[in-house]
Order: structure tokens, then sequence, then C-alpha cells
């Protein structure tokens, strides 16, 4: 029986985790929290995730909340105008829906269920000295832990990471309270609200520790108006805040806002970081190899919302992978070769999602405006968060998305 380390207890580490294990390989599971500890803690992300992540976990029979997780059949974009008016405003219909659920949720109860499989869970906050002892006693090692001392490990990639800094401050909230959407009250949806030249506001149902909820989160270019929330450690200010800024900039959003509360005193996150790549595999001081996972390697902005379906898309190709490669070793070349399956997903969410973080050009402008009357681009553009590779189709070269608006325009 193969044995394998995975450090890091997020969506890729657990669900490779549960993967294996279900397939009979000794995993070791190192998380640098208790599944109390995370359930109870702050919130982790938004991670809206759409029908081939969640696909994944049904394939593995570990959509434990599917059935309680709100359904998301919309993603509708509006953008405002300099008088906080609505310029573009529509939904396009998914094919097949999507969800979020709490990672304070989901993590603690996947961590729980792997350790009644009989995984070993180890609670350690692990450095790279302790990587380089505990790897001699395991076929391969995957770092899927995304923050601290281990990511050092593996060097930045240039030609793939474009943007040195942080392009977005990053502040979240979730509430009890938001009423619907007047324009679909029937079904629900995320909306993507882009204020040009100060960000982006994302509201998006969820399944949190208190149930159905809603999920305020804001974007905001560094240095402008919504870059605020630096320091603001109180809760209930983050929230009003929050508010404040919808109300200058949304007041559509606010208007249905207006009651909300914090789901818990854990309801709020504030960040940044910079979008990078990253070299794949890591080298311990005694000379041991890793191989990092997800946002390890691949970190993008959260502006697409891609991170917890980029996670899950990587957790089933290293999966395959491994499974795949028997029993012969996991050296350098299979390492490298096992990212770049993965790779050829990423790379079309890498390059979607730093377009994103740009000011639009013009024929994007124009796409987007004609999603107000052709309800085929919304609908398409929309499916582009499920499978961002199509945005090559018709998004990126004006004479390309010219192409697309004069095949469906009415004659």
């Amino acid at each position: 029986m193969r044995k394998i380390l995975i450090v890091g207890a997020g969506q890729s580490g657990l669900q490779l985790a549960l993967g294996l294990q279900s397939r009979g390989y000794e995993i070791t599971l190192m998380s640098n929290r208790t599944a109390d500890e995370i359930r109870t803690g702050r919130v982790m992300s938004t991670q809206c995730m759409f029908h081939t992540a969640l696909q994944h976990e049904r394939d593995l029979g570990i959509d434990f909340w599917e059935s309680q997780a709100p359904r998301i059949e919309g993603l509708g974009v509006s953008v405002a105008g300099p008088d906080s008016s609505r310029l573009v405003d529509w939904v396009g219909r998914l094919d097949g829906y999507a969800q979020s659920v709490d990672q304070r949720v989901k993590m603690a109860g996947w961590m729980e269920v792997f350790a009644r499989r009989g995984g070993q869970l180890v609670i350690h906050g692990a450095a790279v000295g302790d990587l380089d002892y505990f790897s001699r006693g395991y076929d391969l090692v995957l770092v899927a832990a995304g923050k601290g001392e281990l990511v050092s490990m593996f060097g930045r990639d240039a030609a793939r990471s474009p943007y040195a800094e942080p392009q977005r401050a990053l502040s979240v909230a979730y509430v009890h309270g938001l009423g619907p959407r007047p324009e679909h009250p029937e079904f629900d949806a995320v909306r993507c609200n882009v204020v040009p030249g100060v960000g982006e506001l994302f509201v998006m149902p969820t399944l949190t520790t208190s149930g159905r909820a809603d999920i305020l989160f804001w974007e905001g270019v560094p240095g402008g108006p919504v870059d605020a929330f630096q320091g603001v450690k109180d809760p209930s200010k983050h929230l009003a805040l929050t508010l404040e800024l919808m109300e200058t900039f949304l007041p559509w959003e606010y208007a249905r806002a207006t009651r909300v509360e914090l789901t818990d005193a854990g309801g709020t996150l504030a960040g940044r970081y910079a979008p990078t790549v990253r070299n794949p595999v890591g080298r311990l001081p005694g000379g041991g190899l890793v191989l990092g996972v997800a946002d390890v390697v691949v970190a993008n902005d959260p502006v697409t919302g891609q991170g917890s379906n980029s996670a899950s898309k990587c957790a089933a190709a290293y999966l395959a992978a491994i499974v795949e490669h028997g029993e012969r070793p996991f050296d350098e070349e299979w390492m490298r070769a096992t990212f770049d399956r993965y790779w050829e997903t990423a790379r079309h969410v890498t390059k979607w999602t730093n377009a994103m973080l740009a000011p639009p050009p013009e024929h994007v402008l124009n796409l987007l405006g004609a999603g107000n009357v052709l309800q085929p681009i919304a609908d398409r553009f929309a499916n582009g968060f499920n499978d961002p590779a199509d945005f090559e189709n018709f998004f990126y070269e004006p004479e390309k998305t010219a192409a697309y608006l004069a095949s469906i325009a009415p004659n």
C-alpha cells in the first residue's frame, strides 16, 4: 500500500485525501487546525463552485451538503455608470447549477469523515524542516497549504505571472436578511457588479453554519475608495463599511441589504495577494521533492470566482495521475507531467482572470452591453465560469468577438 502525505486541509487537500483513501492508499493528512477550530473560526473564502467542480465531489460521494445548499441557477452582470445608474444589467442562466458551501462547514465535515474512515490526521502547522523529516517515510508528499512558509519552496514562474503586486483589495461579509433581486425573485443567482475604476461587488447565496445566507464580497482597486478595510477589526464596522460602499456605488444592491446582519462574529474577512503561478516542484533541504497543489502553484485573484473550482479540478487531475502511475516512483518527471495535466485547465483560468483584472477593452464592453438584448450572450458568458476555456472562442480577440456577435445578432 503506497503511503502519501498531504499537507493542508482545504478544498484540494481534503478532496484528494478522501479520493485516495477510497482507492486504498494510506493517507496522512496534516492540518494546522482541528475540525472544531475550523468550524468555529473565521470564514475563509466565498467558494462558489460550478457544475464541473461539483461533479468531482459527486463522483467521490462527498457532496454531503448538496441538498441543503441554495441552487444557484444564474449569473448576472451589472455595470455602474458615473451617476451610479446601471449601464448594463442582465442575468445568464447556467446549464448546471452552482453552489456555495461555507468552507467552515465543508472542511470540518470532510476532515471528520477522513478520520472516521481510518485516515491518519495530524494537527500540526508544518514548516519546511518538518517536511524534510516526515518526507522520508512517504512515497509522495503533496503540499496543499497555500499560505505560510511552505509556499516559499515553490519559486515564482515569472513568464506566467504578469502581476507582481495585488490587483484587488478583498473584503467579505456573510449576512442574513438580504432581500431577493426583484428582476428574478424565482431563482438564485450570483450577481457581479462592476464599478469601472473602483472595483467589483459579488453577491451570492451560500450555506453557512447557521443555514442559508448571502455573501457580500467587495474587490477594490488598490488605493481606491473600496480599498478601505485594512485595519478594520470589528466585524460590525466591517459590515457597516461594506454597506456604505454599496449605497454609494451600487444603490440597487444596497436597496435589498438595508436589513442585513452578520451571520456570526467570524463572518468577515479582508486581505489581498498577488496572483502568482509557481514552479510546481519544491526541493527540501535534504534533497527530497514535494509537489504543490492548487493555489500553492496557481493562485488567481478571486475576481472570476475560480479558486475552489480550480482546487477541485486540480485534486481530480492529481488523483487520476497518482492512480494511473501504479507502483512506479513519483519522481520529478512525473511531478512536472502531473502539474502540466492540471495546467491544461488552469491556464485558461489564469488568462481569463488576469484579463478581468485589467480595464476592459472596447470589444469586451460591446460584448457585455449586447448581453442586455441578446440572451444567448448572457447565457454563454455565465457558463464560461464553469468552463473558462470557452472564452478563447469569443472574448479575448476583437475579431472573434465581432464574428460571434454577428453570428447571433438578429438579421
